[in-house]
């Protein structure tokens, strides 16, 4: 049988796992919020474990906290930015809107290692989680600085660097497409030509921006909440602890946070949070196009535009043999689907912000740090499994560009559009390319309209 331990809080004793280093406070939120299953993700719970040993360190310099029993709770803490101790954060991810369950589940955690580093026993309180390890600091500001601590950490180390490599994916395929010549499609309908190169030039410029984006998301979270304590007052801490405690974040992350210009809304307000997801949609969006256009462009492999084939990675169909379908771009509109819902979630949480606080920071948390995630894994996996593996049919490509009847167009300035058009309609009717209508109609000498009906000077300026 499993032994327990007791422990207590405000509201009386509760029964503890004898080997569990959480106490009182999260025991009860266990019990409170069998919601989903879901817990913080590892960035969350290591942003937590930045925070607790900036701010021990920080109490230690001003001279409010013992140095040894700083010294026992860095060390605990930095067992929990290890993920020594992941398996002590069991709390769910629907419970307080403040997160407050969370971050007692911190101080406890970090609380009971603490004293059992320095010789005590589990539950002992000579190192308490509220007096030592949440020190001039409240749930209210600790909880959105780990989110943005969080998901700044995720956005520079994860995201960026995954972008940057599908970028230069798409532009290294973008240099060997240059020379294919094909169709150019508007509406879904065939128009004029353009190089295969240059559509996945303008992959890559999305990609591009969308690392720009992922850059200023990033920027947007640096501004912490540190400090508010409670309502953003500053109450029960120290003037300089704001800026002695994120010094230590900076060092722990290598990122330039500062503190919130205002805590009444950092803390009252997470703008911040929905302007970062908010570059996360638009990454979104950018990757869906991206992924329907190239499976459209594969489409067949003998009935639909096939203009290029991308690597088989496995089989298509459980009853249609040989059948292979684009299924890492399906993953990527998966994703992107996933990012936009996220975002929505996110931009309700940001509406729950109430007088001095927000309480749906824990819903904000999740998504954020998920749509972070998605896009930092996908993105590697579009590059890696499809980008890279697709060739070009440049029998086909060139097949269907003399088919196309917007090639009429070159041939405007010359004969006009009436006449042009008259004779793209008679090309339709009589099944023939508009190179040959108009050769047989003699609207322009050979060596003219060879040169006019060059398809590769239609897709630049003159």
């Amino acid at each position: 049988m499993s032994k327990y331990r007791i422990e207590k809080d405000s509201l009386g004793e509760m029964r503890i796992p004898e080997t569990a280093y959480y106490g009182a406070q999260t025991a009860r939120a266990v019990e409170n919020f069998p919601i989903s299953g879901i817990t913080f993700p590892r960035h969350f719970i290591r942003a937590l474990g930045i925070i607790k040993r900036a701010c021990a360190r920080a109490n230690v310099e001003l001279g409010d906290l013992d140095p040894k029993i700083g010294d026992a709770i860095a060390a605990a803490a930095t067992e929990v930015i290890e993920g020594k101790l992941d398996a002590e954060f069991p709390l769910d991810i629907y419970q307080t809107g403040s997160g407050t369950s969370t971050n007692m589940n911190a101080n406890e955690v970090i609380a009971n290692r603490a004293a059992e580093i320095m010789g005590k026993e589990r539950g002992h309180k000579s190192i308490h989680p509220n007096d030592h390890v949440n020190m001039s600091q409240s749930s209210n500001d600790v909880i959105p600085t780990a989110i943005h601590v969080a998901a700044a950490y995720a956005i520079t180390r994860e995201l960026v660097p995954a972008l940057e490599h599908l970028g230069l994916t798409l532009e290294a395929k973008a240099e060997q497409f240059d020379d294919v010549v094909k169709s150019g499609r508007t509406h879904m309908m065939d128009a004029t030509p353009v190089r295969l190169g240059q559509e996945f030039e303008g992959y890559e410029r999305q990609v591009s921006n969308a690392v720009e984006r992922a850059s200023r998301a990033r920027d947007a979270l640096l501004e912490l909440a540190l400090g508010g304590t409670a309502v953003g007052t500053g109450i029960n801490r120290r003037k300089n602890f704001p800026q002695t405690a994120i010094k230590y974040i900076n060092e722990d992350t290598g990122l330039g946070f500062f503190e919130a210009m205002d805590h009444f809304e950092a803390q009252g307000a997470k703008d911040a949070c929905v302007e970062a997801s908010g570059h996360m949609k638009t990454m979104a969006v950018s990757l869906s196009k991206i992924a329907n256009d190239i499976r459209l462009l594969s489409s067949g492999p003998r009935t639909g535009i096939a203009e290029i084939t991308l690597p088989s990675i496995q089989p298509g169909s459980s009853i249609m043999p040989g059948k292979i379908n684009p299924v890492i771009c399906e993953s990527v509109t998966m994703v992107s689907a996933q990012v936009i819902g996220n975002d929505a979630a996110i931009t309700l949480g940001g509406m729950g912000s109430y007088l001095e606080l927000n309480v749906m920071m824990p819903l904000i948390a999740y998504n954020l740090l998920e749509s972070v995630r998605l896009l930092s894994n996908v993105s590697r996996v579009f590059a890696d499994k499809c980008i890279s593996g697709i060739t070009a049919n440049e029998s086909r490509a060139r097949e269907l560009v003399e088919l196309n009847l917007s090639t009429c167009t070159a041939l405007a300035p010359k004969i006009g559009y009436d006449k042009a058009a008259a004779l793209s309609k008679e090309a339709f009717k009589s099944g023939r390319t508009v190179r040959d209508v108009a050769r047989e109609q003699k609207v322009l000498p050979d060596e003219v309209l060879n040169e006019v009906l060059n398809f590769r000077r239609m897709t630049e300026p003159e």
